[in-house]
């Protein structure tokens, strides 16, 4: 098996992201390990098949290095792209669980269309269709 990328995200509230991400973005527990304070320890959802895993704020020698976002309007340093079939749809499904818009789904220069949204805490995802592992150069 070749090397795999797994994005890694901090929330303030991890159990209502969860439940915000696999509502609006489609997206499935694969584990969640909850912590002893009503948060969660770990936990890892799955979109096709690809997977994050995030956790919550906690106190720790890792969040001194990965801080969740300040505020849901913080400017951001990285975005997460996700690979759908159906952009259009997605939006909507996304649009009526309350993600924040910043652009609606176009056409792209690349190929596929796109959109792109801020979910509850703020973090940025593009929804797209373009997939460069089967797009012709």
């Amino acid at each position: 098996m070749g090397s795999l990328v797994i994005p890694s995200l901090r929330y303030h509230d991890a159990p209502a992201a969860i439940d915000w991400l696999c509502d609006a973005l489609g997206f499935q527990r694969h584990l969640v390990v909850p912590d002893d304070k009503g948060g969660i320890a770990h936990a890892q959802l799955v979109l096709g098949d690809g997977m994050i895993m995030l956790g919550s704020v906690r106190d720790d020698e890792y969040s001194k290095i990965m801080v969740a976002m300040p505020s849901p309007d913080s400017p951001v340093t990285q975005s997460i792209y996700l690979i759908v079939d159906d952009v259009d749809g997605h939006y909507r499904r996304a649009l009526e669980k309350g993600a924040v818009i910043v652009s609606k789904p176009t056409d792209q220069p690349y190929g596929g269309r796109l959109y792109s949204c801020r979910d509850l805490e703020g973090h940025f995802w593009n929804i797209g269709s373009y997939n460069p592992w089967r797009a012709e150069h």
